[in-house]
């Protein structure tokens, strides 16, 4: 039967089949919603696209990441809406109902992993996994008062999943409360002993791209929440790469790799692409190998630059997005503005490789907005016990 109380259009409208589940560990007692473009035995990994849907067939067997969290003790409560191909930002694949952000009802949840933070925020999932290739993950996070982390590039297995960009896709989870994000965490990625950070830094280029005045004074806000734990944030000079160059570095690479592992499929006959999906991957079937060599080199150079800046000990401090989600009533230009405006932000991680956690400190205009921390690669479960240290000073743990 179709997912129950599901009055947020997070989970697809489909028969649900049985997933087995250890009955003890650490996550038992916890319900865990799957992405849609993770396998799960008995279930049609649809990707979000309807074709995908109606000549797909029943997964064999389950994704091992979600299989880890299975027999940990997590229940599985159903698979949730991706947007179309994972290609977006906003949540809202033109195919079905919009999930509904159950923090701010009149904003986007943010995607591509819509229905999964529209789960979680909505209480109807402990823990919902989702994926963050340019910012599916973080975005949704802030746009619904939720932790997210965009894992170490690799550091997390995606066998039994989707591809779009390999060499940025990352698996990511959604979760309300630090307790339960630590405890996937410990799952995944096992223990750290890695050295605590020191030191804290930002760059004005970011503060920068900020929304307006509301959006600043609260971002203000939540940096003087982090320097009760991490000091107050230095200056650091500006990078040596360009921001929009970076923004273009980013943009070209996905579309080359997205088109690589679905442009065939796209080109057998008329997908339907929805508006924005369609044209990103014409995009992409436009990028030649000279650029591609030529941007990878720059890549390179930015993620050598950006290590250096944080060595060991280093965290970066900055904006998740611009600010606030976009309201879901927003002309499709305006989405797209505001998405050009995130992906300066978010591509950074993506770029690098390196972990990025967003905390859910703010609000503006009576929506959620969350501020980030980017750190070294491999400080992934350092980040998530930064990020509980500083919820606990600030009693939102």
């Amino acid at each position: 039967m179709p997912q129950q109380n599901d009055r947020l259009n997070a989970f697809l409208n489909i028969q649900q089949a049985p997933v087995s589940n250890a009955q003890s560990g650490p996550l038992s007692g916890l319900t865990l919603a799957v992405k849609d473009i993770f396998d799960v035995a008995g279930y049609v990994t649809g990707c979000g696209n309807p074709d995908k849907v109606e000549t797909g067939q029943a997964a064999p067997s389950t994704a091992p990441t979600a299989q880890r969290l299975l027999d940990a003790g997590a229940r599985f409560v159903g698979k949730t809406q991706t947007d179309e191909l994972a290609f977006s930002l906003m949540g809202q694949n033109a195919h079905y109902p919009h999930p509904v952000n159950p923090a701010a009802p009149d904003r986007v949840t943010g995607g591509s992993s819509s229905g999964s933070a529209a789960a979680v925020a909505g209480g109807l999932a402990d823990i919902a996994s989702g994926s963050d290739t340019g910012g599916s993950i973080r975005a949704p996070a802030s746009f619904c008062g939720l932790i997210g982390l965009r894992t170490t590039h690799g550091a997390i297995p995606l066998q039994g999943a989707m591809p779009l960009a390999p060499s940025f896709d990352t698996f990511g989870w959604f979760a309300r409360d630090i307790d339960v994000y630590e405890k996937v965490a410990r799952v995944l990625l096992g223990a750290s002993d890695r050295t605590p950070p020191s030191r804290a830094f930002r760059l004005a280029a970011l503060d920068a791209l900020l929304l307006g005045e509301m959006e600043t004074h609260e971002y203000r806000r939540m940096v003087t929440m982090i320097a009760r734990v991490l000091g107050e944030p230095k200056d650091a000079p500006a990078l040596s790469h360009d921001l929009d160059d970076l923004y273009w570095c980013f943009r070209k690479l996905q579309a080359y790799e997205a088109w690589n592992s679905h442009g065939a499929w796209i080109s057998g006959k008329d997908r339907r692409l929805g508006p924005g999906v369609k044209e990103r991957f014409a995009f992409g079937a436009s990028i030649d190998a000279a650029t591609v060599e030529k941007q990878t080199a720059y890549r390179n150079t930015f993620r050598t630059e950006l290590a250096d800046r944080l060595g060991n000990d280093g965290i970066l401090v900055l904006p998740t997005v611009p600010g606030a989600g976009p309201f879901a009533a927003s002309s499709f230009e305006e989405t797209q503005t505001y998405r050009e405006r995130a992906l300066h932000l978010l591509c950074l991680s993506g770029l690098s490789g390196f972990p990025q956690l967003t905390l859910p400190l703010g609000m503006v205009d009576g929506a959620p907005f969350g501020i980030s921390l980017l750190g070294p690669a491999g400080s992934d479960l350092t980040l998530i016990q930064v990020g509980r240290r500083i919820l606990e000073t600030i009693g939102k743990a």
